[in-house]
């Protein structure tokens, strides 16, 4: 795939964004003629981004993968307008859930903080609520973040495949909520969620999760209590499942013809 940096700008039909950050916002302003469209691939908070206003009259569509995504990306923007739903590509292609006994997906997240990006609080206790885990008698296989410290973990199973495939294999996964618990919990994959006060997470991400600690010591429990949602809570949390890679395409494609 072509690459485009600020210096190297190949010709474009359309600018997608997928926030409201720096990065975004200074693409569109060096990219002032061409047709804009915003998609959420990736959670934000209900509140409006600082430099949303820079872009947002510029927007000719904006989607979102569920009902409730599309409800935060709107604050987020700022836009109070229609988002189009087009559910999540990565359910396109779920795998089966196949659980095998006693199996534990701890789905990571950043530990500490380097060059590439910050760490997310919740971290200790995910590596704490593993070990209790493990004590009890789980195997815990690894969905391991990119950024991630590998040497972490290495005492358990990584997977050597990507989250979602890897949770075909779980009874229960647990992990800080973030994009990929939706997904996950679209394969019906029970899920534990690890909160810590400081980290601040859309209710729709939690709402897929069957509880929540805030201490490793009811880690065990809460595994072995997890259940997978229901059917209306995962069509507001992931969207409709299947053609979405295809539907968020059309209007990409749409928003991009030049009239």
């Amino acid at each position: 795939m072509p690459v485009a940096t600020p210096d190297r700008i190949p010709p474009a039909d359309l600018l997608v964004v997928t926030g409201a950050g720096d990065w975004p916002a200074d693409c569109a302003a060096r990219l002032p003629g061409l047709p804009m469209i915003a998609s959420s691939l990736a959670y934000q908070l209900p509140v409006e981004a600082p430099r949303a206003a820079e872009f947002r009259s510029r927007l000719k569509a904006i989607t979102a993968s569920s009902p409730a995504e599309a409800s935060v990306f709107d604050d987020y923007l700022g836009t109070r307008r229609p988002i189009t739903v087009v559910g999540t590509p990565q359910t396109d292609a779920l795998p089966r859930h196949t659980p095998e006994p006693g199996t534990v997906l701890v789905l990571t997240s950043v530990t500490r903080s380097s060059q590439t990006g910050g760490s997310a609080p919740g971290t200790e206790l995910l590596l704490a609520a593993a070990e209790r885990l493990a004590a009890a008698g789980k195997h815990i296989l690894v969905g391991l973040h990119p950024r991630e410290d590998r040497s972490l973990w290495e005492r358990y199973e990584i997977s050597s495949v990507p989250s979602v495939q890897a949770s075909a294999r779980a009874e229960a996964a647990i992990g800080i909520p973030g994009t990929v618990f939706p997904v996950v919990a679209a394969v019906g994959v029970p899920l534990v969620g690890c909160t810590d006060p400081r980290l601040q997470i859309p209710g729709y991400l939690l709402s897929v999760c069957s509880h929540t600690i805030t201490a490793a010591d009811a880690a065990v429990s809460a595994v072995a209590e997890a259940k997978p949602v229901s059917r209306d809570v995962l069509y507001e949390a992931v969207g409709p499942i299947g053609g979405s890679a295809r539907r968020l395409l059309k209007v990409w494609r749409k928003s991009g013809i030049r009239v």
